[in-house]
C-alpha cells in the first residue's frame, strides 16, 4: 500500500481547532419510553477542523509563516482532488503511544494491530508511520520484528502463548477532506488564510 501525502505543518495555524469523535448507531423507540439501541460501529470517526489566520504565497515576504506556505497547504487539496484522495494528519495532542499493549501471543499469530488508548477505549490507529521499540513480556525485541502498512507488527516468529506484546511508535490518522471545495483568502500582498479547513478519519482495514 503507498503512503499518502502528509498534511503540512505550518506556523500559521490559528486557533481553535476542533476534534469530533463519532458514532453511528440505530435508536428504535417504543411508546412504552423504552429504547433498542443498536451500535454500527465499534470504533468512532473522527473529524477535525482547523483555521490558518496567515499562508504566505512566496518565499520571502513573510518567513515567519514559512516559505510558500499556501502553495503546501493547496497542493495538498489539489493533490487529493477534494474528497477524493487521502492523507496522513499528525494530531500534536495524540501521535505516540509507549509501552502500548497489543495483545498476548497464541503461539502461531504473527500480526498485532497497532492500537492507541482514550481513557479506557482502546482502538486501532490509522496508519503507523514508526516504530520506536516492541517488547514481549517486557522483554526488548531486537530482531525479527516489521511494521506493516497501515497498522500492523509483524513477527518473523509467532510470540509464545500468554506472552505480552507492547510496543512504543508514532502514528497518524489516515483522512480526506470533507469538501470538494476550498475557501482561501488573500487579505493583503503574498499573505492568505483560510477560516476552516474540515476533514475526517477514514478506515484504513
Amino acid at each position: 500500500m503507498t503512503t499518502p501525502p502528509s498534511f503540512p505543518t505550518l506556523p500559521g495555524q490559528g486557533w481553535s481547532v476542533h476534534k469530533k469523535p463519532t458514532f453511528s448507531t440505530i435508536v428504535a423507540s417504543h411508546v412504552s419510553g423504552r429504547e433498542v439501541r443498536d451500535p454500527l460501529w465499534q470504533y468512532p470517526i473522527w473529524e477535525f477542523e482547523l483555521t490558518f489566520d496567515g499562508l504566505a504565497s512566496d518565499s520571502a515576504s513573510w518567513p515567519s509563516l514559512g516559505a510558500q506556505s499556501l502553495q503546501s497547504l493547496m497542493g495538498l487539496f489539489l493533490q487529493c482532488q477534494g474528497q477524493w484522495g487521502t492523507f496522513l494528519y499528525v494530531d500534536p495532542t495524540d501521535s505516540a503511544v509507549i509501552d502500548q499493549g497489543l495483545g498476548l501471543g497464541d503461539g502461531s499469530t504473527k500480526t498485532f494491530t497497532m492500537a492507541h488508548t482514550l481513557g479506557g477505549f482502546i482502538e486501532p490507529v490509522g496508519w503507523a508511520t514508526a516504530l520506536i521499540n516492541v517488547k514481549v513480556n517486557g522483554t526488548l525485541v531486537s530482531s525479527g520484528v516489521s511494521l506493516a502498512t497501515p497498522n500492523s507488527l509483524v513477527f518473523t516468529t509467532a510470540p509464545a502463548s500468554g506472552a505480552i506484546v507492547t510496543a512504543s511508535f508514532s502514528y497518524a490518522f489516515l483522512c480526506r477532506f470533507l469538501d470538494d471545495s476550498e475557501d482561501f483568502e488573500q487579505f493583503m500582498q503574498n499573505l492568505w488564510a483560510i477560516k476552516s479547513v474540515k476533514f475526517r478519519s477514514v478506515r484504513s482495514n
